[in-house]
């Protein structure tokens, strides 16, 4: 709009210096035709008669026009008062419209007529006209200026309102997730193509509803089914232990046997776990916890655990501090963090852990001094069932996939985030862990 408003108005303009320019042209035509007729039809006048004839026409004329005449040759014989000292450029006796520059800077329009053996040139004065034209262009940049108010509050209501459906679709979309699927987006008024695609997009939601529906009932339920044949499992094995003490690759297969089936346990456990966050069915005991507490007794046990594993645990700040938390979630995120740095931490390493708060948000961060993991699997790795060694995938029998992903469910019922990044490029792996700090005040009953 704005740009259509500027070549308007430049159009306009460049018309309007035309037509100006035309308008003096004709002017200058009519005042000929006057100065033609005061002549007369005679050629044979001399200069002075000339002169005389038109002399006092042009008294009159004197603040409207320049006048000069002169012959083939070029000599003036008559020039106007207002002239002065100045004369008016010839063309070679050609008739014509020109602009010139007199001495003085002064613009005329000048148009020369030929009339018998006579020339005479008539200018104007372009002063006048340019400060029209400076009144034009003044004008015209506050209409542009007014013009481009309009069109950008124009453009921006209209925008506002035609695409306020599509905001109401992006933010109900927004809001859709694992936890609130039932919501759906409103339908606009009318069978246009956008309240198509907000049915599509609810029957969309409609499928995954019912899609993830399902899976998360059979998760609970095959979850919560196996844990008993499993415990049946366990103690019918460990029955037989007495019966194969004696036996040692028989006895080696019952271990086997065991460990696999406290693998499927923890495996169903976490499992539960999830289904139970991601549906909102798992709540979580807040309490008053003195931060450096709590980590001084979960470091006791992790020096215990990284000595095991020939590896060296380290507590390198720890500042205390009293918040809302619940202690028994929190002990499972670190030891489940725990578990992941000692699986990937070479011999006489060091796992180092810090807590410290700031900006309103209580802080923990646990490095080790593993391969770490390509920069594109830093997220991925909180995903279930997603495990990787050296930034492949693997698939380790001695976890579950899993341990992360809880960490992640943990921490998003406390509103925090976990995020995972490389200590150094290449070396180690650093998952830093952050919630806000929250006060009696405000935890809801």
């Amino acid at each position: 709009m704005t740009a259509t408003i500027a070549l308007v108005l430049f159009a306009g303009g460049w018309l309007l210096a035309r037509q100006m320019d035309r308008s003096l042209e004709a002017l200058h035509e009519v005042e000929f035709d006057e100065l033609s007729e005061m002549i007369g039809p005679s050629m044979t006048l001399t200069p002075q008669e000339v002169a005389s004839r038109i002399h006092f026409d042009l008294e009159a004329d004197a603040a409207l026009y320049f006048i000069q005449v002169h012959n083939e040759d070029g000599t003036v014989i008559y020039r106007s008062r207002n002239l002065g000292e100045t004369f008016l450029p010839d063309l070679a006796g050609k008739e014509a419209h020109w602009t010139a520059t007199l001495p003085g800077n002064a613009v005329v329009r000048i148009s020369e007529f030929r009339y018998g053996p006579w020339h005479l040139q008539i200018g104007s004065p372009l002063k006048p006209l340019r400060h029209v034209l400076r009144d034009y262009i003044r004008v015209s940049g506050l209409l542009l200026g007014i013009g481009a108010l309009a069109s950008v509050g124009l453009g921006f209501g209209f925008a506002r309102l035609t695409l306020r459906p599509v905001r109401a679709i992006r933010e109900t979309a927004g809001r859709i997730g694992g936890d609130n699927l039932s919501e759906r987006i409103p339908v606009p008024e009318g069978r246009d193509e956008l309240a198509a695609l907000v049915t599509l997009l609810n029957q969309m939601f409609d499928r995954l509803e019912a899609a993830f529906g399902q899976v998360r009932g059979f998760s609970a339920v095959a979850s919560h089914e196996l844990k008993t044949p499993l415990s049946l499992i366990r103690l019918n094995a460990e029955k037989l232990r007495p019966s194969l003490a004696e036996d040692s690759d028989a006895s080696g297969t019952l271990d086997d046997l065991l460990e696999e089936v406290s693998r499927l346990n923890r495996l169903i456990e976490g499992l539960l776990f999830l289904t139970k966050a991601d549906s909102g069915a798992l709540s979580i005991e807040l309490k008053p916890i003195d931060t450096g507490t709590l980590l001084a007794d979960f470091a006791e046990d992790a020096r215990l655990l990284a000595e095991d594993a020939g590896v060296k645990f380290v507590l390198t700040r720890a500042e205390a501090g009293v918040q809302q938390l619940d202690p028994n979630l929190l002990r499972q995120l670190f030891l489940n963090l725990l578990s992941n740095a000692l699986a990937v931490s070479p011999p006489g390493g060091t796992i180092a852990v810090e807590s410290f708060a700031a900006n309103g948000r209580w802080h923990l961060a646990m490095t080790d001094e593993g391969p770490g993991l390509p920069v594109d699997q830093h997220y991925r790795i909180f995903e279930p069932f997603v495990r990787y060694d050296h930034g492949e995938k693997t698939a380790p029998s001695s976890g579950t996939g899993l341990g992360l992903a809880i960490c992640k469910s943990i921490a998003e019922l406390h509103g925090g985030t976990i995020r995972a990044r490389n200590h150094t490029p290449g070396t180690g792996l650093r998952v830093a862990l952050s919630l806000p700090i929250q006060t009696l005040t405000d935890v809801s009953p």
